[in-house]
This record gives structure tokens, C-alpha cells and sequence, in this order.
């Protein structure tokens, strides 16, 4: 190619030489200055060529050496590079904008003012089966079918968001919507399930509400008695009296302490991590927490024991002391005098450490036992405070039993009994 392109000038020249001497009349002199300008008409030539093939490729640094090109060329390179890096920018800040409405705990989307969708991120499939792919440039309101949602959207009154329930795969759900003009063009929806949220705030009252009804009867009766202990006159009540109010008192001042100490415990299990822990022989455990309950039942149970005394698990030995205490304290509480309450710890079939409570006791309905573990929650309420429980046993065991990756499982039937069961898993088996 390149012997080719020299055989081309060669003859470029001669017949540039000729021409000169045939028809111009040059004498030899002036050959050198022809020989001048054929020289820059090519470099010129050869310059602007370069220039071109640039041109098709113009994000790339043009060639050196474009003589007067320059000064068109790299005016062109310099805003292209600027025009690229601002392009680059945008759709860098467009990328993030994107990824940030991905990530919204929110479903998000975009409306035209005629309320028809131009964008929405992948919880608006979730929370409002909108798809993106499916639904762009349909009107939302085809879509969104609550007279609630259309009549707030088209009031334009969005100062507060609007909170609505509904039902999704048979599941009552709660809906926040809310509603804001982004610019000019159209409005930007935000939709967020709060029906976890909505259990929580309702959760939180139930506990403030149940705290002050748990505590207001002990202060209740302490009152009574303080005030008609004051109004009495000197001397108008016996020793054996004044014994017996105090003893009252006493008992009440104890079951307010219980209810406090009980809340601080759950406290500490909801807001911490199991942290240490060591290897425990349970068998050891379960003999303290026997002794306990054996001295409540005031030899008025029979209890078996079917235990495997090598069996260990890692865990906390104060808190797992406690939950078994409270299940074995809780059977002697709940089953009648006479009746039989045994306990068990072994191995399952599938491996797993099981220690398990059952009694002969009243049982409980099923549709009290999803609740059972609910803070204050009691299928008798009377029968519950004269036995001398807080309402938060199994609230704590269920918390600590949770620590120790393992699961409380519950099974009753009226008028039979209950099995509470604690199964830990193989990884926490020593």
C-alpha cells in the first residue's frame, strides 16, 4: 500500500514537471518552487484527511500535526468532551435518583395531571400491583380502585396523607397515601404498608393501658387500707387487725414489685442481644426449678420426671432457669389439685432437645393460644391474679426462648390439659 501510494506521487510529479516546461514555459529554476507548493498542497491534502477520519470518531483525541484543522478541530473536541462529561453527570444523578426511589420503604410514582403513570418503582408492584412495564400511561385510578384514595386525590387537599384499610390475598392490610406536585408536569404518589407499624402503636397502648389496670388495683387496695388505718382513732384497731391489714398490704406491695420487676426483665430481653453464654446441663436447672414448684403445689400434684440428665445445651443459664421455671410454676398454678403435671427432657426424632411440661389441667381454647405469650393476656383474669402470676411469664419465656434459637410450642385441648414445649435446635446441642 505504502509503495503504491510513492508510485502515485512519482507520477504526480512528472507530470507536474512536464506540464510546467510544455505549457507554462518554467525554465529549470523555477521546478523547485512548483516542487514547494505541490508538497504543501498535499500535506494540506494528507491534514485534511486526517480531519476527516476524526470526524467519525470525534470523542476520541484528534491527531497531531492538523495545521490551520486545529483551530476547528479542537474547538469541536473541547465541547464534545464537555458535552460528554455533562451527559455522563446527568445520567450518573439520574442513575442515583433512581436507585434512591428503588430503595424508598415506600411504593413511588410518578403521575402526568391527568393522574396517568409515567414511572413507579418495584414495591408499587408489591403494595399496589402496579408494573411498570405493564402500566405506563394508564391512569392510575384503573388501577387503584379506592373511592376513598380517588376522592382525596381529586379534593387536592393532601396537607395530611390519607390512612385506609384494605384487603390483599385475604389479608387486612393498612394503607398510608400521600400526595405532592413535583413540579408543573405532574404529582408524585408515595403508598406505604403500615400495617406492622398500625399493630405496634396499637400493641403500645394495650401495654400502658394494661400496666396502669395491672397496677391500679394493688394501689387501690393499699389506699384503702392507708386511709382507713389515718381515720381511725387511736387504739380502734386490734393487734390481730393491724396484723392482718399489714399482711394485705404487704402481699399487694409484693405483686406490685413482681409486675415491676417482670417488666424490667422483659425490658432488658427487647432490647439487647444474647451476649456469652456456656455449655449447661440442664438436668441441674430443672431440679431448681422442681424444688419451686413442688413448694407451690404444696404436695397437691403429682409430678413425673423423664429426664436425660447428660443432655446439654449452650445457652444463659439465668435466663433459660427462668423460662423453665415459669412453665412448671405456671402447670402447678393452672392444673387442679390431684391432678398429675410431667416434666420431660429428651430427644426427639429429629434430633432436636426438647424439654416439655404437660398437665392434666383445665386446658386452653384454641383461640386463646396464639395470644397466650401476649404481654397481661389471660384466659381467666380472676383466676390468673389469685394464683399470684403477673401476666408476663410467658411473655419472657417466649423472648428467651427466641434468644436461644430455639421455639415455644404450645398445644392444649379443653378440659385435658396443655403441653408447653421448648425445642432447640441441633446447633445449640452440646
Amino acid at each position: 500500500m505504502r509503495f503504491k501510494s510513492r508510485l502515485i506521487l512519482f507520477v504526480l510529479l512528472t507530470i507536474v514537471f512536464i506540464i510546467c516546461q510544455v505549457h507554462l514555459g518554467l525554465s529549470w529554476a523555477a521546478y523547485p518552487y512548483a516542487l514547494c507548493i505541490l508538497f504543501f498542497i498535499l500535506l494540506d491534502l494528507r491534514r485534511f484527511k486526517a480531519s476527516i477520519r476524526w470526524a467519525h470518531t470525534p470523542t476520541e483525541p484528534p491527531p497531531p500535526s492538523l495545521g490551520i484543522y486545529e483551530d476547528i478541530v479542537h474547538p469541536i473536541y473541547r465541547h464534545i468532551r464537555q458535552q460528554t462529561r455533562y451527559i455522563e453527570n446527568l445520567e450518573n444523578t439520574s442513575s442515583t435518583i433512581l436507585s434512591a426511589a428503588q430503595a424508598l420503604p415506600s411504593a413511588a410514582i410518578t403521575l402526568t395531571p391527568e393522574f396517568h403513570i409515567e414511572w413507579a418503582n418495584k414495591l408499587a408492584v408489591k403494595i399496589l400491583g402496579i408494573d411498570v412495564n405493564r402500566d405506563i400511561g394508564f391512569n392510575l385510578f384503573n388501577i387503584v380502585r379506592y373511592p376513598e384514595f380517588y376522592q382525596y386525590a381529586k379534593s387536592a387537599q393532601w396537607n395530611e396523607p390519607l390512612i385506609l384499610e384494605s384487603s390483599q390475598n385475604n389479608k387486612n392490610i393498612i394503607l398510608r397515601f400521600e400526595l405532592t406536585r413535583h413540579s408543573s408536569r405532574g404529582f408524585l404518589l408515595l403508598c406505604q404498608d403500615i400495617t406492622h407499624l398500625e399493630k405496634l402503636r396499637t400493641a403500645q397502648q394495650d401495654f400502658v393501658a394494661n400496666v396502669s389496670h395491672e397496677l391500679r388495683t394493688p394501689l387501690t387496695v393499699l389506699i384503702g387500707f392507708l386511709e382507713t388505718i389515718n381515720e381511725m382513732p387511736d387504739q380502734a384497731l386490734s393487734e390481730q387487725q393491724l396484723e392482718q391489714y399489714g399482711s394485705l398490704m404487704r402481699e399487694q406491695a409484693h405483686r406490685m414489685q413482681a409486675i415491676v420487676s417482670d417488666l424490667l426483665t422483659l425490658s432488658t430481653l427487647e432490647s439487647s442481644q444474647l451476649s456469652g453464654g456456656e455449655p449447661i446441663v440442664l438436668n441441674s436447672l430443672i431440679k431448681v426449678a422442681a424444688r419451686q414448684a413442688e413448694t407451690l403445689s404444696n404436695d397437691q400434684h403429682r409430678f413425673n420426671y423423664d429426664i436425660d440428665s447428660h443432655l446439654k445445651v449452650f445457652g444463659n443459664q439465668t435466663e433459660l432457669l427462668s423460662a423453665i421455671t415459669n412453665l412448671i410454676t405456671n402447670a402447678v398454678r393452672y392444673t387442679p389439685d390431684g391432678e398429675s403435671i410431667n416434666v420431660r427432657w429428651k430427644l426427639n426424632s429429629n434430633g432436636d432437645a426438647v424439654f416439655s411440661v404437660q398437665d392434666t389441667g383445665l386446658g386452653i381454647a384454641p383461640q386463646d393460644i396464639p395470644r397466650l405469650t401476649e404481654r397481661f393476656y389471660r384466659v381467666d383474669k380472676s383466676r390468673s391474679r389469685a394464683s399470684g402470676g403477673t401476666g408476663l411469664g410467658l411473655a419472657i419465656t417466649k423472648h428467651i426462648v427466641h434468644r436461644h434459637n430455639a421455639q415455644l410450642k404450645i398445644e392444649s385441648t379443653l378440659s385435658k390439659g396443655s403441653t408447653f414445649s421448648i425445642i432447640f435446635p441441633k446447633d445449640v446441642i452440646i
